[in-house]
């Protein structure tokens, strides 16, 4: 069994990152590379990954430009921003730091993000790039996987895959990429029957449905890759995965621990996707 170590991968590429970005800079840039957050109301999550992604930034030397607006925003308030940083040339890609309060309609100010600039790839526009086999900005999660996979060779190709949760952040666009590279993807769900038996015969397993430990030794095949997406507390308050990690371990031939698989992937990847904003736009 080995484990996929996300902080190396992530430490990897944002190296790489840093240093496409300063040879960039040494020739001499057109305009600024900048990634843009809306961050709207005061929840506490939000607030640590929204200092993450500003000290992600930082670290690659991307300009970051924080949009802070209060928990009694009107549509108009945050349309508004959105529609001035698509105007603003320096910057490259923003992001609506989700969940927004729940008076405002999520989907609709999404599809206000300029295509070109939706680096977590939530916009319906290039969602449907992605599920026509184009060239797309993807949603930062499902990115970082696939980076996961190929750092450590996993070969993919004619794969039974099995990505259990269905959500348009991850499920969705994470079946779609399997799918494109050659896997046999099923996707599953809360309403799924038989799930054990569905998830036993796959070679690799994604879980991304938010329930604390759900994955058990029972529901993997030996030599299983299995990838953790989830971000949950277990009943002494620690932090956890959706996989019951020291049950399904021995099992696997890989698996990504949580904290430190998947988590530091995407952010990285948002990074990533920012300078590819950049050279398509430049």
């Amino acid at each position: 069994m080995q484990i996929i170590d996300g902080k190396l991968v992530a430490a990897t590429t944002r190296a790489q990152i840093a240093q496409e970005v300063a040879a960039m800079r040494a020739g001499g840039l057109k305009r600024e590379i900048g990634l843009a957050v809306i961050f709207v109301g005061n929840n506490p999550a939000s607030e640590v990954y929204v200092r993450n992604k500003i000290k992600a930034c930082e670290e690659v030397g991307i300009k970051s430009y924080l949009c802070k607006l209060p928990e009694d925003s009107t549509f108009e308030d945050v349309a508004g921003t959105i529609e001035r940083l698509n105007q603003d040339p320096d910057v490259t890609g923003m992001i609506l730091q989700l969940p927004i309060p729940k008076h405002l309609d999520e989907n609709k100010l999404v599809d206000l993000i300029a295509p070109e600039k939706d680096v977590d790839g939530c916009t319906a526009a290039q969602k449907g790039l992605l599920w026509t086999g184009r060239d797309s900005l993807i949603a930062c999660t499902p990115f970082g996987v696939m980076k996961l996979l190929d750092f450590y060779n996993i070969p993919l190709e004619g794969k039974n895959a099995v990505v259990v949760g269905r959500s348009n952040l991850v499920g969705k666009p994470m079946a779609q990429l399997l799918l494109d590279r050659n896997c046999t993807v099923t996707l599953c769900h809360s309403r799924t029957k038989n799930l054990a038996e569905v998830t036993s015969q796959a070679d690799i397993v994604v879980v991304a449905i938010g329930k604390a430990k759900f994955l058990k030794a029972n529901m993997v095949k030996d030599g299983a890759v299995v990838i953790d997406v989830g971000m949950d507390r277990d009943e002494n308050g620690k932090l956890c995965g959706d996989v019951d990690f020291a049950d399904v371990a021995d099992k696997c031939s890989y698996i990504t621990p949580v904290p430190g698989g998947v988590g530091p992937m995407t952010v990285t990847m948002l990074i990533a996707n920012t300078l590819k904003a950049y050279k398509q736009a430049n």
